[in-house]
């Protein structure tokens, strides 16, 4: 740790609201919504990425990708999707190790009637609270954020690479 600098009193600025959001808001989206759509926010969120796909189908490490979860996590969530007919799992034609996830009419009408609540609550917790002009400056920054994210492989639990 000797060679890192300590935030400096902008950057702790920047950091320490950004970590409470990281916190507060999956919560404060997640609160009502499961009980009101029996969907957790990652079920919705792989739920739009399908509904946005070519024939609302997706490989599942390409869904994986749309999303930011782990091929493990996306694993389970589809499974779960899956079991409660949300989402249909299917062998991938070219590649028959590999599955697709495909949304199902079930599924699509889940995520219609879960939208108006959810975009309630998005512009209530976030939205509201922003000027236009706020957006669009912290749109780009929050893209170029997540994409150095993305570009990032993940570690393991000791530290090495997977």
């Amino acid at each position: 740790m000797g060679d890192l600098a300590a935030l400096d009193l902008e950057e702790t600025a920047f950091w320490r609201p950004l970590m409470r959001i990281m916190t507060a808001l999956p919560r404060a989206l997640e609160d009502q919504f499961l009980p009101e759509t029996g969907l957790a926010i990652t079920d919705y969120g792989v739920l739009v990425a399908l509904s946005e796909a070519p024939d609302h189908l997706l490989r599942i490490s390409a869904l994986a990708a749309t999303t930011g979860l782990s091929l493990s996590r996306i694993s389970r969530v589809v499974d779960d999707l899956t079991r409660r007919g949300l989402v249909e799992k299917r062998r991938c034609a070219e590649d028959g190790r590999a599955s697709n996830a495909v949304l199902t009419e079930a599924g699509f009408a889940r995520l219609e009637a879960a939208y108006p609540g959810h975009l309630a609550r998005v512009r209530a917790s976030v939205f509201d609270h922003l000027s236009a002009e706020d957006i669009r400056t912290a749109g780009p920054v929050l893209a170029r954020l997540a994409a150095a994210l993305e570009a990032t492989p993940p570690t393991d639990d000791c530290g090495g690479r997977r």
